[in-house]
């Protein structure tokens, strides 16, 4: 059982469960909602602190040249986020 075989099953019980666009894969400029965040831990803590809870509006305002970090908006706030952090926020699906 190497390190990489662990980190694989975590990553597998974090599933979507029934689907969802993702931060990270939202176009620049388009609102969306959040619908839940997929992390544990002091990160979650801090963007649940800067408004990036479900049931919130966000967009994506621009990203880095080669694509790390991304700037969002979360009402008035502006917040740069890795992609992988921006990974684990799930979007809801629209109706």
């Amino acid at each position: 059982m190497g390190y990489g075989r662990r980190n694989n099953k975590r990553k597998r019980r974090r599933g979507l469960g029934g689907g969802g666009r993702r931060l990270s894969e939202l176009p620049e400029n388009e609102p969306a909602v959040v619908g839940f965040l997929a992390m544990r831990g002091p990160l979650r803590k801090r963007l649940l602190a800067l408004g990036v809870r479900p049931g919130a509006v966000v967009r994506v305002v621009r990203r880095a040249p080669l694509g790390d970090p991304m700037e969002i908006a979360v009402g008035d706030t502006l917040i740069a986020i890795r992609h992988a952090e921006a990974d684990e926020v799930i979007l809801e699906e629209p109706r």
